[in-house]
């Protein structure tokens, strides 16, 4: 698990929901309402979205800090 900053975030374009993906070719994106319910799971194989969410992961992924090295500020 690591941990990324908002204000590392900002020129990363981030898919609108959070998601799950498998093997590089399947998204599952949860949808919640404005409460933070779970409304709904998505499941897709569209590429262009896999390939946002995959480049959106590898680019969170080289800013994030790692768990054990994290400290709120």
């Amino acid at each position: 698990m690591r941990w990324l900053p908002r204000r590392l975030a900002s020129h990363i374009a981030l898919p609108g929901n959070d998601f799950w993906l498998f093997d590089d070719t399947t998204v599952i994106f949860s949808v919640f309402t404005g409460d933070g319910d779970l409304a709904e799971r998505q499941l897709t194989t569209d590429t262009a979205a896999v390939e946002l969410c995959r480049a959106a992961f590898e680019a969170v992924w080289q800013l994030a800090i790692p768990h054990s090295e994290y400290r709120p500020k």
